[in-house]
């Protein structure tokens, strides 16, 4: 008994060692999320994202230094299209919003924000890509040897629980 089970338990640690020069088929797939076309910018007094999201452009302002929202300041956006330009309005703290009177085409859109508190003010460039679409996550899937790994182990759990139910059985009678 005790020779079946050490015969076991070498197989399954003889496994479990690297191995080199084997092919495991594809790399995974790099993981990727819906996300809105965006760009950011930061000066020593402001820093600044731009999400672009269906018919609107979102702009979050915060202060550099302590990622503070900046509230009541007048944020004025000029780009390459007309569609893009004008005064945002502030929707919450530090969220502004500008709605696009058209569909921007798929290209590189350079933006200059320009932003104006009663204590400060600052102009950033940032240039906003609209060329790629947002991409959707790739579906999940098993290969057939992760299944066979996994039912190999629980056939060898399974064997081991039944020698110790026979071995137990066997010291009992």
């Amino acid at each position: 008994m005790k020779p079946l089970l050490a015969t076991a338990l070498l197989v399954i640690a003889v496994s479990a060692f690297g191995h080199g020069g084997e092919d495991h088929g594809a790399p995974p797939p790099a993981l990727s999320q819906s996300v809105a076309p965006r760009a950011s910018a930061a000066t020593a007094d402001f820093e600044v994202v731009a999400a672009l999201e269906e018919q609107k452009l979102l702009i979050y302002v915060d202060r550099f230094a302590s990622n503070e929202p900046v509230s009541a300041a007048k944020v004025e956006v000029a780009g390459d299209l007309a569609a893009v330009q004008g005064v945002a309005s502030e929707t919450s703290p530090g969220t502004y919003v500008i709605a696009l009177a058209a569909e921007l085409p798929a290209a590189r859109h350079p933006l200059t924000i320009s932003i104006e508190t009663s204590d400060n003010a600052d102009l950033l460039s940032l240039l906003l890509d609209t060329s790629q679409p947002a991409s959707s996550a790739a579906a999940h899937s098993h290969d057939w040897s992760e299944w066979t790994v996994w039912l190999l182990a629980a056939a060898l759990l399974l064997a081991g629980a039944a020698l110790l139910v026979l071995r137990r059985r066997r010291q009992h009678r």
